[in-house]
């Protein structure tokens, strides 16, 4: 199996590496060592790739939906054998605990399982029509798929990529994340070794917006799937529009969670300090901004810090590791200087909000209090171990608060009321809201966001159509 000593480019079906190209460093986070060495794909690799889409598309979008499924069940499987060996390579090169890893690697095998099930259930549908006439509506695969994957999630973020489009019977060339391309090549290494063919699944890497120019200025890819920030999904859609390229776009967010004084506040927090701190809040989904009633306030506050201090920090192969490093560099600086900034503006650090040691990229569990609206932390997503505790006045100001900003990706509740329970399904912004819990996320449910968070889903049934348009046929 692929590990950081061999890295490469997956491109037909062939494992390319050296030949002068451009190559990039791979950083173990929790020692800042290099790990291994990256090739780029040069602009004729890109070419290439490009071709070989085009030709597997054709030929894939007219494969049974049995072969297809059957591709995606045998990835799974092979996947789910090699979880252990894969989740120690996303550990090296991400941070996270091994166990949220191979969590996170057993993941991907259930999304392929039920994308090999709904390659059944693309049902069209047919519609009334007087005698002698029909119409009725199919759907068909997009067409070939450009894919950019995000470092957070290293193996999540490029099976959601590449599972509905293949479920679909498109082709689709990812580019996972240059910082953690071992766990992404490993998975496509599966569905190649599965049965999808090497042109209908591709792995290149690079600069980022140099790839992204040269595969989306080309009519060959007809769809463009990014997981990342607000603002490169926005460029991303302003290159797919020269061209009318369908989009599906995961971007950023910033957890609200609103807590109400019926709620037990003991469950709340086990269940959302754990949330909180989950891949040291490297997630998009992450819990953030705790909004929290005031007649409870002080009692949530302190237990959230009394957990805050108690969890873990260290190397993701130590049994007792909670939580790692953050996966690069750029994490701990950009996140004490908007700790810094929450300070000037008047915010209590209650804990943490310094870096820990001088080896790799490590960050204390941080809680501020009393954040007021105008910090930057309040405005722009921190995507790091900090959680921002609020007291508010009552519903009609938690969920103003909650919708203030442009993003809506995920929201949490915490409330025995039905009547508000409902009233916050209907009103929150957000593409998820998990009321008295904390998970967001299941193969056969759609994840995604409004706003400025993006728009289309990936996972669940949506993940497949996503990758297909309704064609309609009327006869006469």
């Amino acid at each position: 199996m692929t590990d950081h000593s061999s890295l490469h480019l997956l491109i037909g079906g062939e494992k390319l590496s050296g030949g002068g190209r451009q190559t990039q460093d791979v950083i173990d986070p929790a020692t800042a060592d290099v790990l291994g060495t990256l090739p780029h794909a040069t602009s004729d690799d890109l070419d290439a790739a490009l071709a070989n889409a085009d030709k597997g598309f054709h030929a894939w979008r007219r494969e049974s939906a049995d072969k297809r499924a059957a591709a995606l069940n045998k990835a799974a499987s092979l996947i789910r054998e090699r979880a252990k060996d894969i989740g120690t390579l996303l550990t090296k090169e991400q941070g996270k605990p091994v166990r949220e890893a191979v969590g996170e690697v057993i993941y991907c095998a259930m999304l392929f399982e039920f994308y090999a099930a709904e390659c059944k259930r693309t049902y069209g549908r047919t519609l009334v029509r007087p005698e002698g006439q029909s119409a009725r509506v199919v759907y068909v695969p997009v067409g070939p798929v450009a894919g950019f994957a995000a470092w957070n999630f290293p193996a999540i973020n490029v099976a959601r990529k590449v599972g509905g489009a293949i479920a679909a019977g498109c082709s689709v060339i990812v580019k996972p994340s240059e910082e953690t391309p071992a766990a992404g090549l490993a998975l496509v290494q599966c569905l190649l070794d599965g049965g999808v063919p090497g042109d209908v699944c591709q792995v290149v890497f690079g600069v980022p917006d140099d790839v992204s120019r040269h595969l989306l200025g080309s009519p060959i890819i007809r769809k463009v799937t990014f997981t990342g920030s607000s603002a490169v999904g926005k460029h991303l859609v302003k290159l797919a529009a020269d061209d009318l390229k369908v989009t599906t776009m995961e971007l950023g967010g910033h957890g609200p969670v609103m807590v109400f004084k019926d709620s037990d506040v003991d469950q709340v927090l086990d269940t959302m300090v754990a949330a909180k701190f989950r891949n040291a809040g490297q997630v998009c989904v992450s819990p953030t901004r705790f909004l929290i009633e005031e007649d409870i306030f002080p009692a949530f506050r302190d237990g959230f810090v009394e957990r805050a201090k108690a969890i873990t920090v260290g190397n993701g192969f130590d049994d007792d590791t909670k939580m790692g490093p953050m996966a690069n560099e750029r994490g701990p600086a950009g996140l004490a200087k908007k700790i810094a900034d929450a300070k000037e503006k008047g915010a209590k650090v209650e804990t943490g909000g310094e870096r820990i040691g001088n080896q790799g990229f490590f960050f204390e569990p941080t809680v501020l209090s009393e954040v007021p609206t105008n910090a930057e932390i309040m405005n722009e997503e921190p995507f790091g171990p900090v959680a921002l505790i609020n007291p508010m006045a009552g519903a009609d100001a938690m969920i103003e608060e909650a919708n203030r900003l442009p993003y809506g990706l995920a929201a949490y509740a915490w409330t025995n009321d039905p009547k508000l329970r409902s009233r916050l399904a209907a009103d929150v912004e957000a593409g998820m809201l998990a009321i008295n819990g904390a998970n967001v996320s299941a193969p056969d449910a759609p994840f995604g966001g409004v706003k400025w968070s993006g728009f289309g889903r990936e996972d669940g049934e949506e993940g497949v159509m996503h990758c297909m348009v309704p064609k309609t046929i009327h006869e006469g």
